[in-house]
């Protein structure tokens, strides 16, 4: 019975999901999907998106957080349309919290929105937001065993960013090894290794997603 119930919750989400991405569409607005743990640096990563694309694109952002608008403080400083979702407790954000979410943006004048999930690599990797990409970050002082602890967070993600590189000295976090088991589950998918520090390797993820939104925003046209 409780496998039932969940299917049917999955079923539900998975319906309001698709009417977000079709609202999306008929806006030319694409959604991206930034997932990882508390601390790894989902946050700094919006920003270094925001400083570097907001000439090419208009953006606004999704702040998901358990409480606080901290976060949706740090963005709007920016003079970024933003918008803070607290969970109140829930571990993830449910397509749900988006729909209803989307009539506080004018979407016609946005082409991207960033979605900061929940800090978590279990339960955002399980529920589908509307999105058109999503993002997995991991920060190397989390440790290099999580793509095999976490696989479906790393198996149903577009793109893996490895954040805090300028730290590696420091910690015993083994890049190849992440690399390959990440690899290993999820083949085709792109990986990055950054500092949102001190901005290495960001300019190789940036291009990156530049041409994937391109891209998106050509599709929904």
């Amino acid at each position: 019975m409780e496998i039932k119930i969940y299917h049917q919750i999955m079923d539900w989400n998975q319906d309001v999901s698709d009417q977000v991405k079709e609202t999306l569409k008929e806006h030319h607005t694409v959604l991206i999907n930034i997932m990882g743990s508390p601390g790894a640096g989902k946050t700094s990563l919006i920003k270094n998106i925001i400083e570097q694309l907001r000439d090419t694109f208009s953006i606004g952002v999704i702040e998901g957080d358990i409480t606080t608008d901290i976060d949706a403080k740090t963005i709007a400083e920016m003079n970024v349309p933003s918008v803070e979702l607290n969970t109140d407790g829930a571990c993830h954000i449910e397509a749900m919290s988006i729909q209803n979410i989307l009539k506080d943006f004018k979407l016609d004048s946005i082409d991207v929105l960033l979605v900061e999930n929940i800090g978590n690599l279990v339960c955002p990797a399980e529920f589908d937001i509307g999105e058109n990409m999503r993002i997995t970050i991991l920060s190397v002082p989390e440790g290099d065993d999580k793509v095999v602890k976490y696989p479906l967070m790393f198996t149903d993600t577009d793109c893996l960013v490895i954040n805090k590189i300028d730290v590696l000295p420091y910690f015993d976090f083994d890049l190849e090894r992440v690399q390959n088991d990440y690899h290993g589950i999820n083949p085709n998918a792109p990986f990055f290794s950054v500092s949102t520090k001190d901005k290495k390797g960001l300019n190789e993820f940036i291009d990156h997603l530049k041409e994937r939104i391109e891209q998106m925003l050509h599709e929904a046209s």
